[in-house]
């Protein structure tokens, strides 16, 4: 149970996280980022059953074309006759070579179809993860302005820097909830890895995931920071 993720279980994490992000910050744009976030998890849980199920569809039409294909070629093949004398070897050897090109392109045509399915799932998944990538950047943007240095002593705004209002414990637990939700964030991506096997979803899942992993370790490097100004300032409001 423990060699694969559960996407119950992520979806019970989404929505905690999202109360806990209410109950503290109700009217923040972050807590409608984890909404939209929790929205999405209950949309992939239907596109990854989805995605794992079979074409049929696209089965059976990909089907119809390989029999066509295939009869086409294999006709084509039939009526070559053997040269009966050395003055038709030449014309022979031409209308051999025109039947190896279309049997070559009949299999470049076959292999097509067979990937079809596959692509069409690969492009759908795509989409999906380029969602989660969109949310991953609108959670950094939440935090770019959060900054630890807001407490030093020395610090003055100017007329354009942003409203802060947020005390030094207030900040912490702020960075905390959008490192939590870049982390939900690179686990749904991870399960349209887990679902499909396939090379470009895998790397798109893996860009991702490395995305949700840099922008949280900005974070924590934020939090170390704001804990070690709020030791040199003695403010723990």
């Amino acid at each position: 149970m423990y060699r694969s993720l559960d996407i119950t279980h992520i979806l019970t994490t989404a929505e905690a996280l999202e109360r806990r992000i209410g109950e503290r910050f109700p009217e923040s744009g972050l807590r409608r980022v984890a909404n939209d976030l929790l929205a999405l998890t209950h949309e992939t849980s239907a596109r990854l059953v989805e995605l794992s199920r079979p074409r049929h569809d696209v089965r059976f039409g990909v089907g119809i074309l390989i029999v066509l294909i295939t009869s086409v070629a294999l006709i084509t093949i039939a009526q070559l006759r053997w040269p009966g004398t050395l003055g038709d070897a030449t014309g022979f050897i031409q209308v051999l070579e025109s039947a190896i090109n279309d049997v070559v392109f009949v299999g470049i045509g076959i292999a097509f179809l067979v990937t079809l399915e596959g692509r069409l799932k690969r492009g759908r998944a795509l989409r999906d993860l380029h969602e989660l990538r969109s949310i991953a950047h609108v959670v950094d943007m939440h935090q770019l302005t959060k900054d630890p240095d807001q407490f030093l002593a020395e610090r003055r705004d100017t007329a354009s820097s942003p409203t802060r209002l947020l005390t030094p414990a207030q900040l912490t637990r702020y960075l905390d909830y959008c490192s939590e939700l870049l982390s939900l964030t690179g686990k749904v991506a991870a399960l349209y890895a887990q679902t499909l096997d396939d090379p470009v979803v895998l790397a798109a899942v893996n860009e991702v995931e490395t995305l949700c992993a840099g922008l949280s370790n900005k974070i924590w490097q934020k939090i170390v920071l704001l804990g070690t100004t709020v030791r040199a300032t003695g403010s723990r409001e």
